[in-house]
């Protein structure tokens, strides 16, 4: 399988797909000193620059497009101006770039699960959960945006009780989307940090089980757990 990675940075992402066998052909970053980083450990990766100069139609297609959009204006200790912020707006090119990326593979002739890139993840702070007007507007804006790749006219509502849960999914006519919250203490890092990781499956029902993992990962360890007696929990029940 084959990568691209916006928002970069110093290559988390191209790190996570080389231990999984995940051929990176291009990353795109603005700041210096992470594409340093970045080249000094990925000098074979393409890198392409400013998001919102990109043309999707124009990079080398790739399986999967990953980003970690960034999060000052979806974070509960920022501004909070949400998806209409400066920043945390960008993911919106995230999603044009697929969109262009697989319109060109459609052009091309290639059809279902062959169009590029089949899989997104996005990664960002649990504000996004809350964040927008009414409150958590803005991570249903990013399902939304999310689910019309696949499905132009796709209306996502807000939850029946208003408040977006840490973990979830949608499965739809012939794609899929999954998230859940995650927290570095429980990945071998000794720091708490959460993040939601999402998932789409753009031609198939895979999201989920991407997510929702019941046997062990490695480097995984639930909270009480040593590393020797490591087990993901199972998040399925409360999806």
């Amino acid at each position: 399988m084959t990568l691209g990675s916006l928002f970069d940075g110093i290559a988390g992402f191209l790190l996570a797909a080389s231990r999984a066998g995940i051929v990176t052909l291009w990353a795109s970053e603005i700041e210096p000193f992470p594409i340093r980083v970045s080249k000094a450990h990925f000098p074979e990766v393409q890198q392409v620059g400013d998001i919102t100069k990109l043309d999707g139609a124009a990079l080398p297609p790739v399986d999967i497009i990953c980003g970690g959009s960034p999060c000052q204006d979806l974070s509960v200790a920022g501004a909070r101006a949400g998806l209409a912020g400066e920043r945390s707006g960008l993911f919106l090119h995230q999603i044009r770039v697929i969109k262009e990326m697989r319109d060109a593979d459609i052009r091309c002739g290639r059809t279902a699960e062959s169009v590029r890139p089949r899989w997104m993840l996005w990664e960002n702070v649990p504000g996004a959960f809350s964040s927008g007007d009414p409150k958590g507007e803005d991570f249903r804006i990013v399902l939304e945006e999310t689910a019309r790749v696949v499905d132009p006219a796709c209306h996502v509502p807000r939850p029946a009780k208003g408040q977006w849960l840490g973990a979830g999914c949608i499965l739809a006519d012939g794609f899929s989307i999954a998230w859940r919250t995650v927290d570095a203490q429980f990945f071998g890092v000794p720091q708490r940090r959460k993040r939601i990781a999402l998932v789409a499956d753009f031609a198939g029902l895979c999201a989920p089980e991407v997510l929702f993992i019941d046997d062990g990962l490695p480097g995984y360890y639930p909270e009480g757990q040593s590393p020797g007696e490591a087990f993901a929990r199972s998040l399925a029940a409360g999806a």
